[in-house]
């Protein structure tokens, strides 16, 4: 990774309370909106590595707002794992350094926001889910997040990209771009029109629970890949949920969806061999069992009725995104080809199919877990 232009790391982190002098300030991780540097200080009695980063403002538009949930959720995790008295409470949840101003978070001459963390030693993010045994990992950890958060005082958190997870909403804007059809592009995508048009009914059946109150509100973290939990170097048990900045209210139903869509196929999400495409289901057995392991003791029995199909929605979603995207000509998902997106719209929406041919059994089997 190239170092981001135009900041100074090592001394954007002599603003906050570190334990020693600034040694060296590095990029750090795969990560592609915010800005990321691993910080080193000289050996101090204190941790001697910390993790630095400069919200993208572009992508969050309310850094503030994100910030104060950021702080809400970090000191209310620590607080609870440190009463419950686990050894290691210091490693299962992100813990915010102080700026030396006092605030949780700094900002640089330029209205940059920056914050740091405490560095989370002996754990690491994995890009691709290989086993059944790291899909229950990741599942037991957004889980036991979700417990953590389940009784967060202080009222509702601010949403950071209002309607994220709003799949009505999403779908109003794909009509909207079909009927536009600015690029002329429609043509080239009959099939997958036609498929979106054939699932229409089907899309405000959370958002729409949530409004009635069948579903409870919660809060949630809302980009449940597998990177963003860091798994233990030796147990490879997972220890900390990281990324952040979309913890807000929403249903536990969207990160159990993403987890299914992200975690059971083996194909990238822009596969254009769609023979690769399926939603395995031992992936998916052992998602369940890991998620119902930490989380199934608040859930109600609506939100564990509706997990297989909250897979479905949420691979349907972002395929609609995807789709919505190439009518409208590429201007919000990064493309390196020209029929990126069609292709990510293909991939998702056949696991889709996989999903439906497969829901009989996930239902069964979450009906008995």
């Amino acid at each position: 990774m190239t170092a981001p232009v135009g900041h100074d790391a090592v001394a954007i982190a002599r603003e906050f309370a570190l334990s020693g002098p600034v040694v060296s300030a590095q990029p750090y991780g795969s990560g592609h909106i915010n800005d990321t540097f691993k910080v080193e200080v000289a050996p101090a009695a204190g941790p001697s590595r910390f993790v630095l980063q400069r919200i993208n403002h572009n992508v969050f538009r309310r850094p503030d707002e994100l910030m104060a949930n950021v702080e809400r959720v970090c000191a209310h995790a620590h607080a609870k794992l440190t009463r419950l008295g686990l050894p290691d409470a210091d490693r299962r949840t992100l813990r915010l350094i102080p700026a030396r101003s006092g605030r949780a978070w700094h900002v640089d001459a330029a209205g940059n926001r920056w914050r740091c963390y405490h560095f989370i030693e002996g754990a690491t993010g994995h890009d691709i889910v290989r086993s059944p045994a790291q899909a229950f990992a990741a599942a037991k950890a957004f889980g036991a997040f979700q417990s953590l958060l389940s009784d967060l005082p202080g009222g509702r958190l601010h949403e950071t990209i209002p309607d994220f997870h709003h799949t009505p909403a999403r779908f109003a804007r794909f009509r909207e771009a079909l009927a536009k059809d600015s690029h002329g592009r429609a043509a080239s995508a009959v099939a997958e029109v036609a498929f979106a048009l054939a699932r229409a009914q089907e899309v405000g059946v959370i958002a729409e629970a949530l409004r009635d109150g069948t579903l409870p509100e919660r809060v949630t973290h809302n980009d449940t890949k597998l990177n963003n939990v860091l798994l233990d170097d030796v147990t490879q048990e997972g220890v900390c949920v990281i990324d952040l900045d979309t913890v807000m209210p929403g249903s536990v139903l969207y990160d159990f969806g993403d987890l299914v869509r992200t975690s059971t196929s083996p194909a990238a999400e822009d596969e254009t061999d769609l023979s690769q495409v399926r939603m395995q289901f031992p992936m998916f057995e052992a998602l369940v069992r890991g998620y119902l392991e930490s989380a199934g003791s608040f859930l109600t029995p609506k939100e564990k009725e509706l997990l297989p199909f909250a897979g479905k929605l949420i691979t349907f979603e972002i395929g609609l995104r995807f789709l919505t995207d190439w009518l409208e000509g590429d201007t919000y998902f990064k493309t390196k080809r020209p029929t990126h997106n069609l292709d990510r719209t293909r991939t998702q929406f056949r696991l889709v199919e996989s999903i439906e041919a497969q829901l009989p059994a996930m239902k069964a089997l979450v009906a008995h877990a």
